[in-house]
Formats: structure tokens, C-alpha cells, sequence
């Protein structure tokens, strides 16, 4: 017996980015927010001109990243050190993926629907913007 999954809407991208900026907003740094479905495509983005202009880049990258490896780039940032476990992955795939906090992966019902990535401030906020928008989302 299989169980459907609701996938990721542009309503609840929409919900991401907004919840995403709300808490970046209230700290007082200017982020970029990326959100994509499941399979990798663009569902929501929000530049905001006052950020750095990789801002937006390394949202898109960040969540990509998390959508890929299946888990938060926090995670992931001592495992592409020398010696870590993804040290010799390669990057050869759409876009390369990047290793700094910021990317989350959204779920439903323990399955991988979406990601999101913030991008424009420092990584740990970057990390706690995104975590508290996957949250309002569930």
C-alpha cells in the first residue's frame, strides 16, 4: 500500500519565503530565498536589492544542495573538509552544490518534497531563517 504525499505548492513556497523573511527582517539582515519542489525546479524566489548579489546565487545553491544530499548543509560543512566524508564528491551535477549553512530540506510526512535556501546574511542565520520557515510550514 503506498501513500500519497501532497507536494510542495507555490502557496506553501510562498509561506517559505515570506516566514524566511519575517525572521531575517526582525534580526535586521537583508536576505535571498530560494525555494524548489522536489525535483529540483524553481517554485519561489525573492531577491532583495539591498542584499549582496551572490545573495541570490547562493540561496538557489544552498537549496539545491539540501534538495540533493537529503539534509541540512549545516550538516554538511565538516563532512567536504579534507578528510570528511564528502570530501571527494564530485560537483559535476546541474549546478555545484555548496557546503555552508543555509539550505534546509522541506518534508512531509518524513518524505523529501522541496528545500529552501537563504542566502545574505551569516551562515548561521542563514540556517535559522530557513529552519523557522520549514517550521511554520508544518
Amino acid at each position: 500500500m503506498s501513500t500519497t504525499v501532497t507536494p510542495l505548492t507555490i502557496q506553501d513556497a510562498e509561506l517559505l519565503i515570506t516566514e524566511a523573511g519575517r525572521a531575517a527582517e526582525a534580526t535586521g539582515v537583508t536576505v535571498s530565498i530560494t525555494v524548489l519542489d522536489a525535483g529540483g525546479h524553481l517554485l519561489a524566489f525573492r531577491r532583495d536589492d539591498r542584499a549582496v548579489l551572490i545573495s541570490g546565487e547562493t540561496s538557489t545553491r544552498k537549496a539545491y544542495t539540501a534538495l540533493q544530499l537529503n539534509t541540512p548543509t549545516a550538516d554538511l560543512v565538516d563532512a567536504v573538509q579534507p578528510g570528511g566524508l564528502f570530501h571527494t564528491l564530485p560537483t559535476a551535477l546541474d549546478r555545484p552544490l555548496l557546503f555552508i549553512a543555509g539550505g534546509v530540506p522541506v518534508r512531509r510526512d518524513g518524505r523529501l518534497v522541496g528545500a529552501i535556501g537563504v542566502g545574505g546574511g551569516a551562515p548561521g542565520q542563514d540556517h535559522d531563517f530557513a529552519t523557522a520557515a520549514v517550521q511554520a510550514l508544518v
